[in-house]
């Protein structure tokens, strides 16, 4: 089956969750003082990864490739942001609900209208529906401009007087990140091995013979959209309480040019690969940032390798190690990724002509 892995990727994703619990105990031991700082960097990572993975399942899913997922991501933070209160802090019980029906209910309106298109028309309008977005709170006074807004309380989690957890407290707030990344990754799991799974892969594969089998297509692309967009949404709500503040830049095309990088590099279509091209983008970015002041230059040079020796990512290498004779998945898996290397060059075709004429205007 497509979405039945190896029980090693089994194995190693546990493990790596355990090393994730276990933070607490190896840290302080690795990274002496700087362990709070490096928490901080892993609490991102996990907040990447929830919003990577959440672009998976249109790109690696169903095969759309967006560049204004990041659209999304803004939303909810700024979600959080303008509708908590300004002298105490506001119920996770209520604010998870409203950010996933805000970034929901402008997701089905996008989709409606941006599922019309395919290939690099798709490409083009959800870079434009982002835009839109951005220019029109990077604008506004009720957003503050370009300025941000900022969230001086982090969301409670009480029952009545009661606080259940303190998510002011940083380590508590790095395991309810990664709890959250795991309930996501279990909940799309069972959700790509199901039969609406199963009919996103043929849509992915032939959009056409599924409209002539009397799927309805479009009803099922845009109900992958909007639970796309409200997970993106979770994820831009966890940077906006990280941080306190939400600003335009969560809402920049460059933003959605990053994460769709973690895809490519983690592995597109199979969930976890996202989350494990999340961490390593971040290490990578992390080492080259205090290597050079030019490490754009050698994040670009690292994702073009990536993408000409590794066309399926890191997860590519858990399905099918070198040496080993290919499997089934990984036969498939390679035709599949030959149709995604044609989508993502034209996405990165769009991203350069896009970035060109902000430059020239």
């Amino acid at each position: 089956m497509l979405h039945r892995y190896p029980k090693r990727v089994t194995f190693l994703l546990l493990a790596g969750l355990a090393l994730l619990i276990a933070y607490p105990a190896w840290g302080p031991a690795l990274f002496g003082e700087s362990s709070a700082f490096f928490m901080e960097k892993l609490t991102l990572m996990l907040i990447f990864a929830l919003f990577a993975v959440s672009l998976d399942l249109l790109v690696g899913i169903l095969g759309l490739v967006s560049l204004g997922h990041a659209l999304f991501f803004g939303l909810g933070a700024y979600t959080l942001a303008m509708a908590s209160p300004d002298f105490s802090p506001a119920s996770l019980w209520w604010m998870l609900p409203l950010v996933m029906l805000v970034t929901g209910a402008v997701a089905a309106i996008v989709g409606v209208l941006v599922l019309r298109t395919k290939g690099i028309f798709f490409i083009m309008t959800t870079l434009a529906f982002g835009q839109m977005l951005f220019y029109t709170v990077s604008t506004s006074s009720m957003t503050g401009g370009t300025d941000g807004v900022f969230i001086m309380f982090r969301p409670s989690l009480a029952m009545g007087e009661t606080p259940l957890v303190d998510l002011d407290n940083p380590l508590t707030f790095f395991y309810f990140c990664l709890a959250l990344l795991v309930a996501v990754y279990l909940i799309l799991r069972a959700l790509t091995r199901s039969h609406f799974g199963q009919v996103l892969d043929g849509i992915h594969d032939n959009e056409h013979r599924m409209q002539a089998l009397g799927y309805a297509t479009t009803g099922y692309k845009l109900i992958a959209f909007v639970v796309s967009a409200m997970i993106a949404g979770v994820a831009g709500m966890l940077a906006a309480m990280q941080y306190g503040f939400a600003n335009p830049a969560q809402l920049g095309w460059h933003h959605s040019g990053e994460v769709l990088m973690m895809v490519i590099l983690g592995g597109m279509g199979t969930i976890f690969g996202p989350i494990l091209g999340a961490f390593a983008y971040e290490l990578l970015l992390y080492f080259y940032e205090h290597l050079t002041d030019h490490w754009p230059i050698l994040m670009g040079m690292t994702i073009i390798v990536a993408v000409l020796v590794l066309p399926r990512g890191i997860a590519g290498l858990l399905l099918d190690p070198p040496g080993r004779k290919t499997s089934l998945f990984g036969r498939w898996s390679a035709a599949r990724d030959a149709q995604q290397a044609e989508r993502v060059a034209s996405a990165s075709q769009a991203s350069a002509g896009k970035s060109a004429g902000e430059v020239s205007s």
